[in-house]
C-alpha cells in the first residue's frame, strides 16, 4: 500500500518567537508518523513567509538547512493569511497526495493529524479541523466569533462554525482549488462549496506559547467583508429590500400629510419631515455602501493581478516554482 505524502502548510506572519518551538514539535510529530507507516519519507513541512517584518524568514531559512524536512517560501511583501494559505497549497499541490493547513502557533492540536488521516484514508476528498469549545479565548473574541458565523448564515455565505483553516485537502480537492482565480479570497467559505466528499475532525485548542494572536480585531472585519461579499450577493436583496421598505413608508407619509391637509389639519411638520429625510438618506447610504463595495470587488478582479508574489522558495529539489499565484 502506497503511504500518503503529506505536506503541512503553515503559514507566518512575525512569528520568530514561536517559530522554532513550533518546528521542533512539528519535526517530532511527523517523524512519528513516518514511523508509524502512515506517511511517506518525502512528507514535507512548508513554512510560508507572509511579508513579515522580524526575523521569521531567517529562521525558516536555518530551518531548511538543518533538515531537508523543511521547506520555505516567502512573499515579497505581506498580502495577508489567506494568500499565504493558498500559496503553500498551490506549490505543495504537484509533490502532495494531501495537505493539511496548521498555524504557526499550534494552538491546534497537531496529534489530531492522525484522524485527520484516518479520514482521508477511508475517502474525504477534504477533511475540516472544528475545536471543541472556544474556553481558551477571552469573552471579546468569544462574542465576535459568534456574531462572525452567525452573521455568515444569515447572508448566505456557507461556512462551518468553529472552524478556522486546520484542515486537510487531498489531490483532487487541491486541483480544483486551482481552477478558481479570484482575487479576493475566502477560503473557509471557498472550499465547502466545491462539494467533494468532506469529513470533520474535532479536536482541542492549547494555549499560545509564546507572542501574540496576529488576528486583530480589524483583521476579523476585512475577513468577514471579504466572505460575504466574495459568496453571497444577499446584502444586495436587503439593500433592495430596505429600499422597497423604504418608499412604502415615505408614501405613507405623504398620504398622511394629504389627508391632513384636506381635513384642516395643518400641522407644522418639522419633526416627522427631518425623520424622513434621516431614514431615506440614511437607506441611500447604506445601500450605496453595499454597492460600492461591491464595484470595488468587481474592480481588483477585474485588474487581474497575481493573488500574490513569491519572492524566494526553499523546496530541495530545484524545480521552478510559479511565482504569480496563478499556478
Amino acid at each position: 500500500m502506497k503511504t500518503t505524502v503529506l505536506y503541512l502548510v503553515v503559514p507566518c506572519y512575525n512569528e520568530e518567537e514561536v517559530l522554532e518551538k513550533s518546528a521542533a514539535r512539528l519535526k517530532d510529530k511527523m517523524a512519528r508518523l513516518t514511523q508509524a507507516g502512515r506517511i511517506g519519507k518525502r512528507s514535507r513541512v512548508l513554512f510560508v513567509n507572509d511579508g513579515s517584518r522580524d526575523r521569521t524568514w531567517e529562521i525558516i531559512r536555518e530551518l531548511t538547512k538543518q533538515d531537508e524536512l523543511f521547506a520555505g517560501l516567502s512573499f515579497s511583501r505581506n498580502y495577508g493569511h489567506q494568500s499565504a494559505i493558498l500559496a503553500g497549497m498551490l506549490a505543495a499541490r504537484g509533490r502532495a497526495d494531501a495537505v493539511v493547513t496548521i498555524d504557526a502557533d499550534l494552538q491546534q492540536d497537531i496529534e489530531a493529524l492522525d484522524r485527520f488521516l484516518d479520514c482521508y484514508e477511508n475517502g474525504s476528498e477534504i477533511v475540516y479541523g472544528i475545536r471543541n469549545d472556544r474556553n481558551t479565548d477571552g469573552v471579546f473574541k468569544k462574542t465576535t466569533a459568534r456574531i462572525f458565523y452567525k452573521l455568515m448564515h444569515l447572508l448566505g455565505c456557507e461556512t462551518i462554525t468553529n472552524h478556522a483553516d486546520y484542515r486537510l485537502l487531498s489531490k483532487k480537492a487541491l486541483d480544483a482549488l486551482a481552477e478558481f482565480k479570484e482575487v479576493n479570497l475566502f477560503l473557509r467559505g471557498l472550499i465547502p462549496s466545491m462539494g467533494f466528499a468532506s469529513d470533520v475532525v474535532y479536536f482541542d485548542v492549547k494555549e499560545r506559547e509564546a507572542g501574540q494572536s496576529k488576528y486583530t480585531l480589524r483583521k476579523m472585519i476585512t475577513l468577514a467583508v471579504d466572505g460575504i461579499t466574495s459568496m453571497s450577493t444577499r446584502p444586495l436583496q436587503i439593500s433592495t429590500g430596505l429600499g422597497f421598505v423604504a418608499c412604502l413608508f415615505s408614501i405613507g407619509m405623504f398620504l398622511s400629510c394629504i389627508i391632513d391637509w384636506v381635513n384642516g389639519r395643518v400641522v407644522a411638520g418639522w419633526t416627522s419631515t427631518v425623520a424622513i429625510i434621516c431614514l431615506i438618506g440614511g437607506m441611500m447610504m447604506i445601500s450605496q455602501g453595499i454597492i460600492g463595495t461591491y464595484i470595488g470587488k468587481i474592480y481588483m478582479e477585474s485588474k487581474e493581478r497575481p493573488r500574490y508574489i513569491v519572492e524566494a522558495v526553499i523546496l530541495h529539489d530545484g524545480e521552478k516554482e510559479d511565482a504569480n499565484g496563478r499556478d
